[in-house]
């Protein structure tokens, strides 16, 4: 039997679900008005409902994400939302807290990357609750995907594929909380991970100086995804549920025109997981949208180059380096062509590249918009300072390319064929009966009835051939006949499909013993039903990391609080980790992230789980 492969992209309201489905997505995941991951992204039941009508006739599904921690007070209002998005048409609802694991409904639960899922243990255990897919940690390789697909092999894996990168475990994140009172577990994350730090030693000593040494490049696996296929991952899913319609658009495109071309070759082995057919106006191009440069993460093991140390923002598309500096203008030497209104940023000073210069000069990117563009000469609105010869140029944002991306610009058709065929007492349209007189035509009909069953405009189908049986088929049936046929067909292939996903079976039963170490994410128990949960199997330890605001504060251990789990590693990245072929370390350990505002984090290397972790003191 073929594997369905989903691409899954991000929504953050029900325009960018439905360009998403226009460009190719199989299914999309999009955030309720309360209780997901990003509280900027809040939506209303019925706009969800609407994307449901939307998605569903192209076999497309729709999840909802409830995949942050809740509060007892908030129990109630979480099943309430949850039985309205059963109504609303859902497909399933992504969850993080444990209250909602055994949760006795008809709509299926996805295992969200917030229940910090790395190992086949912890995948296991999850399906022992009956989930039928866990979306995996982003952090894992492809041979540790395999791993788990051959250990748990009927449990679904959803793997991130495109986007922002958070440096700490999923749902291992108390950061932003513990610095600024928003919660990443509950959707309001401040960025922590995006802001400059010095890195010093326990003596003082400065090794990195204001550089943003936790904040990532985004990932991209466009050109792994095969290697995904055969490791038994089964969704793709892109990140960026607060992203516009345009990036929805463009990377939606890319990845749904790869999945094709990769089934292509493999149309015994795969399958997409809806029907239809895209047609864009554009040319997809991942450079062209937000993204911090690139990175394939883990995805082959360690690498040093996963960090944007110098920036968190975008970064945008190489174009060229100046040459030739004017009063008020210069050019460009390089062949990308340049539009008026395009932004344009540099780095301020080039860092050197050995390690006795790291720390010593600090980067800064500069932007700035050109006013007017006259081949590769740029007139900038005003000149931007420091810009020198030889410098190079990222453009990250493409005024041709929002032209091109504004209004309509892809296209997704289900192709239909349809067969009239004349019958005892009627005709039948795809099976469908109809009773009239077989009436001779005085004249040719073919042509007429054809024309008239092929105006599909304003529904998903497209038809691409009409059959006439029998041969000689040439009855007069008036051209609102026709249509009344046409319209009934198409409405039936609009009713909503009975097979539905199942729901999770709650089987209640665990492999081996869990130990809060192996599944950290029992920290989150933030409720009493979650609690239960916990206690019910054995486990006593179960706590909450972020209590609610009225009670007592985060829970701190002698040595500290364990702000973050990182895979990560600044001792790696910066060539210092022995036990990969670095240099022996030069500093004086532990070693601190200092803040701005001087606060001051320890940094602890766990080489036996190859891990870094953060902590508040």
């Amino acid at each position: 039997m073929k594997q369905r492969i989903e691409l899954l992209a991000p929504a953050k309201n029900l325009t960018c679900g439905i360009a998403a489905i226009d460009h190719g997505a199989d299914a999309v995941y999009i955030g309720a008005s309360r209780f997901g991951a990003r509280v900027a992204a809040g939506n209303s039941v019925e706009d969800i409902a609407e994307l449901c009508r939307y998605a569903h006739p192209f076999g497309a599904k729709v999840y909802v994400t409830v995949n942050t921690i809740i509060y007892d007070d908030e129990l109630d209002d979480t099943h309430q939302l949850l039985a309205e998005l059963e109504k609303a048409g859902v497909d399933a609802i992504l969850v993080q807290d444990s209250s909602l694991f055994t949760l006795h409904s008809s709509l299926p639960l996805h295992a969200s990357t917030q229940t910090d899922n790395r190992t086949p243990e912890k995948v296991t255990w999850l399906r022992s609750l009956g989930f039928k897919r866990v979306v995996l940690a982003r952090e894992l390789s492809v041979e540790e995907i395999r791993e788990i697909h051959q250990q748990v092999p009927d449990v679904e894996l959803e793997v991130f594929v495109h986007g922002a990168l958070c440096v700490s475990y999923s749902g291992q994140c108390y950061a932003s909380q513990y610095c600024f009172g928003r919660s990443a577990n509950r959707g309001a994350c401040a960025q922590f991970c995006r802001l400059p730090f010095d890195l010093v030693d326990s003596n003082g000593r400065t090794i990195e100086q204001g550089r943003h040494l936790l904040s990532l490049k985004d990932l991209c696996q466009i050109d792994h995804l095969e290697e995904l296929m055969e490791a038994g991952a089964v969704s793709f899913k892109i990140e960026g549920r607060l992203k516009d319609v345009d990036y929805v658009k463009n990377v939606t495109a890319a990845y749904s025109q790869r999945l094709n071309q990769i089934i292509a070759r493999h149309p015994d082995r795969y399958q997409r997981a809806s029907q239809g057919r895209c047609t864009y106006s554009f040319e997809p191009n991942l450079k062209k949208t937000f993204n911090r440069g690139f990175t394939t993460y883990f995805l082959h093991g360690r690498q040093p180059d996963i960090f944007s140390p110098d920036t968190p923002k975008a970064l945008g598309e190489y174009v060229g380096r100046v040459k030739e500096i004017r009063r008020d203008s210069f050019n460009v030497a390089g062949t990308a062509s340049f539009a008026n209104g395009d932004g344009l940023c540099f780095f301020l000073e080039e860092r050197g590249e050995r390690k006795e210069e790291r720390g010593k000069r600090r980067e800064e990117l500069c932007g700035f918009r050109v006013n007017r563009a006259e081949g590769n000469r740029l007139y900038p609105y005003k000149m931007p300072v420091g810009l020198k010869p030889g410098m190079a140029l990222y453009r990250n944002n493409d005024m041709e390319f929002e032209r091109q991306m504004a209004g309509k610009t892809a296209e997704r058709k289900i192709p239909l064929a349809m067969t009239l065929e004349a019958v005892d007492g009627g005709f039948k349209l795809n099976g469908i009966f109809f009773e009239a007189e077989h009436q001779q035509a005085q004249k040719p009909q073919r042509e007429n009835i054809i024309r008239q069953l092929r105006k599909l405009g304003g529904t998903p189908y497209v038809c691409d051939d009409v059959e006439l049986i029998p041969s000689d088929f040439n009855y007069f049936i008036p051209s609102s006949q026709l249509a009344e046929w046409r319209r009934q067909l198409v409405a039936s292939l609009l009713l909503p499909s009975e097979k539905k996903e199942q729901p999770n079976s709650h089987e209640n039963a665990w492999v081996g013993k869990i130990e809060i170490y192996d599944y950290p994410h029992l920290y989150n128990a933030a409720n009493e039903r979650s609690r239960e949960f916990y206690a019910e199997r054995g486990i006593t330890d179960a706590t909450a990391m972020e209590a609610p605001q009225q009670s007592a504060p985060m829970a701190r251990r002698p040595d500290g609080i364990l702000l973050m789990q990182c895979r990560h590693c600044l001792r790696y990245s910066f060539g210092y980790c022995v036990r990969k072929g670095g240099e022996k370390p030069r500093w004086t350990e532990p070693l601190y992230l200092v803040s701005g505002d001087g606060r001051r984090f320890r940094l602890e290397f766990d080489c036996k789980k190859c891990q870094m972790n953060v902590w508040g003191l």
